[in-house]
């Protein structure tokens, strides 16, 4: 009797490692996929004036409309993250002043980027 037991205890705890080592698979695949480097690489890439370019307001707004959009989905899971919800507003507002700063620059470039970008203005 004592044998099947300690058995069955041993196929439980391999079936647990079993499990475990197949979610850190299935999380990894997702990961690698395409890396947030690459991704931020391919928006640099799509709203950079010239090479190089890594801080035009355009490049700025886009990245900050990824990372916004990145928070908002999150705080639709997590309703409770009050942290969260804190540092998504600090990027609205960041957003914000950037565009405000480009709608007085340049408004032709101001209506291109929020119309690349989807942005109800």
């Amino acid at each position: 009797m004592a044998l099947t037991i300690a058995i069955g205890e041993f196929a439980g705890t391999i079936q647990s490692v079993q499990m475990a080592d197949a979610w850190k698979s299935s999380r990894l695949g997702e990961v690698t996929t395409m890396s947030s480097v690459q991704k931020k690489e391919e928006i640099i890439e799509q709203f950079k004036l010239h090479d190089g370019d890594t801080g035009s307001p355009e490049v700025q707004v886009a990245l900050l409309t990824k990372r916004i959009n990145q928070i908002t989905g999150h705080l639709q899971t997590h309703k409770k993250d009050h942290a969260s919800r804190r540092g998504l507003l600090v990027l609205v507002n960041r957003r914000n002043t950037l565009l405000k700063y480009l709608t007085k620059k340049d408004p032709k470039r101001y209506q291109s980027v929020i119309g690349r970008l989807g942005l109800r203005r």
